[in-house]
């Protein structure tokens, strides 16, 4: 009995062992190194570092290679332990002018608004919806108490 318990225990424990993943971009340091700044063009970076994971929207015209270590433990939500980034920046004629590594610590936090704006009217659920559609009676049961927004009463019968 006291060696089942013990199973179970450590099968327990090892279901709540966190789970490390690499994402994104595998840095390679040699591939890196070999970048020539002002020689080398979107064509040669590619083939030396492969397809980018973001490139710039707008501004200037740059690459960005993202990885990211991230840890989870059991059900619970993924932390990041840690992000490089390679930013291969490049001139109007497609050749590289700076690279530049950023980490973790290089980002910022960013606020995203959550006001939404009202509308008129309110939400029904869903039994309200399927119990105000009686059928065989137009704009169903309570159609009297609904009015046009107009003020109108909407078109004759």
């Amino acid at each position: 009995m006291k060696k089942l318990a013990l199973f179970a225990a450590l099968l327990v424990l090892a279901g709540c062992s966190p789970v490390i993943s690499n994402r994104g971009y595998m840095q390679d340091l040699d591939a890196e190194s070999g970048v020539a700044v002002g020689k080398d063009t979107k064509t040669t970076i590619e083939k030396k570092l492969g397809d980018p994971s973001v490139q710039a929207a707008w501004g200037s015209d740059a690459w960005y290679y993202v990885s990211s270590v991230e840890k989870q433990v059991a059900f619970f939500t993924p932390t990041v332990e840690s992000r490089h980034i390679l930013a291969v920046y490049f001139d109007k004629d497609g050749k590289v002018t700076n690279m530049k590594h950023y980490g973790l610590e290089d980002g910022h936090v960013v606020a995203f608004e959550s006001r939404t704006t009202p509308t008129r009217g309110r939400e029904l659920t869903f039994l309200q919806q399927l119990f105000n559609a009686t059928p065989g009676v137009p704009g169903g049961a309570n159609s009297s108490q609904e009015q046009n927004p107009g003020g109108g009463g909407g078109p004759p019968h």
